[in-house]
């Protein structure tokens, strides 16, 4: 029978565990084994190291440790008594507790736990709390703790960049309905490498990646587009109601990378088309119609802004069909909306961010306030007339084109200077 940990009988040296709150355990144990597994007892029982002698002439070496780590100091001792690598592992239960028995054994210079303990952490899955706290102790003990920190390290540019491209690829490609949740992760992922919160984004990109992540996005705008037809043509919309997160996601990305031109281009084709799929989702699928056409009001939303204030530049005959397709129908769902009953609870059936509403508003004024006299007439005739005068309310363009109007001949009279320029009075 190998030698144990609290055999009395044949123990030789005491290991008094001590804590500021009183806390005072007698651990029987084996110099022999003490000095071979822990640099800390090796020095304290050295001939060099005055010892104090108690109960059967053993040597005692006190051990301080704070309250929290009492247990971890047993564990540890344990620990030297136990003969296998595997063995030890078993003993390590979990993250925590590992975390816990490595920063006693550092302390007291076992170097096979350090090594054990170390090799679990840095081949266990962590949890988020965990992982904190490895942050917090880990980086002050040195290179003998370092491949635990192998997974947190940065990582290079070149590297992110291709995890970035194959991910995009990944996430815009045409996939069968069993793979959406994949797709989900990759597109959340993606837009996270290129968020800026309280870090910067994991990548900038430059134009040979936008180049790349244009192509990317050129097949799944023209599957939308053909989707789109498609629905108009058949009535089948589930697979254009099941387009639109990636639209929504495609928008967003699109915008970050400063590539929303190709985005907006491609949604302002397809507008036609899209209020005639939306009519077919009202005539077959009433449950469906209200979620889908504030998917819709989300995206346009964006897209209008984005010509509004310039950040995609149109000519005028694209902001003028933009404006024709979208005003009815974002006049006509505010109408439906508002006019929504309430619940038992006497809560509101749809919530909208009012915001959205606002922003269209704003968009709309911007853009007709760019178009020529006579298209503004036009609209601002069909506004007059209309029973949803109220929303959008276009009484800055009606105003504004009244001045214009007023004062045009007398700003205009006198058009062509000496040297043909044009002269403004």
């Amino acid at each position: 029978m190998g030698t144990m940990i609290g055999d009395r009988s044949t123990s030789d040296v005491v290991a008094r565990l001590r804590t500021p709150d009183g806390r005072d355990e007698w651990i029987y144990c084996h110099a022999h084994i003490l000095i071979q597994k822990s640099k800390y007892f090796a020095d304290r029982l050295s001939e060099s190291w005055p010892t104090c002698q108690i109960l059967d002439s053993r040597n005692c070496v006190e051990v301080y440790c704070q309250e929290h780590d009492f247990d971890h100091y047993i564990t540890v001792l344990r620990l030297f008594y136990v003969t296998t690598r595997c063995s030890v592992t078993n003993t390590c239960h979990g993250v925590k507790n590992t975390l816990g028995i490595l920063q006693v054994a550092v302390d007291l210079g076992c170097p096979e736990i350090i090594s054990t303990c170390v090799d679990f952490l840095e081949a266990s899955p962590w949890e988020e709390a965990e992982e904190e706290e490895i942050l917090k102790v880990i980086p002050g003990m040195g290179l003998i703790a370092e491949p635990i920190l192998g997974r947190l390290q940065p990582v290079n540019q070149t590297t992110i960049v291709k995890i970035f491209l194959s991910a995009t690829m990944f996430a815009t490609s045409e996939l069968s309905p069993t793979m959406v949740d994949l797709k989900t992760s990759a597109q959340e992922q993606i837009e996270y490498m290129l968020t800026e919160d309280d870090d910067a984004p994991l990548l900038t990109a430059d134009e040979d990646i936008k180049s790349k992540v244009r192509q990317y996005f050129k097949g799944l705008l023209s599957r939308f587009t053909n989707t789109v037809k498609s629905a108009c043509e058949t009535g089948d919309v589930h697979k254009f109601q099941s387009f639109l997160v990636d639209m929504s996601w495609a928008c967003q990305i699109l915008a970050k990378l400063e590539l929303l031109k190709d985005f907006v281009e491609n949604w302002m084709d397809a507008s036609e088309n899209m209020v005639k799929a939306i009519d077919n989702i009202s005539q077959s699928q009433q449950e469906n119609t209200l979620e889908t056409k504030l998917k819709v009001l989300e995206i346009t939303s964006k897209v209008l802004e984005a010509i509004a204030y310039g950040s995609v530049i149109l000519p005028t005959v694209k902001r003028l069909h933009m404006v024709r397709n979208w005003l009815p129908f974002v006049r006509s769902l505010k109408s439906s909306i508002d006019s929504l009953t309430t619940d038992e609870n006497d809560c509101l059936v749809v919530k909208i961010d009012g915001e959205i509403w606002q922003s269209l508003e704003s968009s709309f004024v911007s853009i007709i306030l760019a178009l020529p006299s006579g298209e503004q007439a036009e609209i601002l005739s069909e506004w007059l007339a209309n029973k949803h005068i109220r929303y959008p309310d276009l009484s800055e363009v009606f105003e504004v084109w009244c001045y214009r109007s007023k004062v045009a001949n007398r700003r205009l009279a006198n058009m062509t200077s000496s040297n043909g320029m044009i002269k403004m009075l």
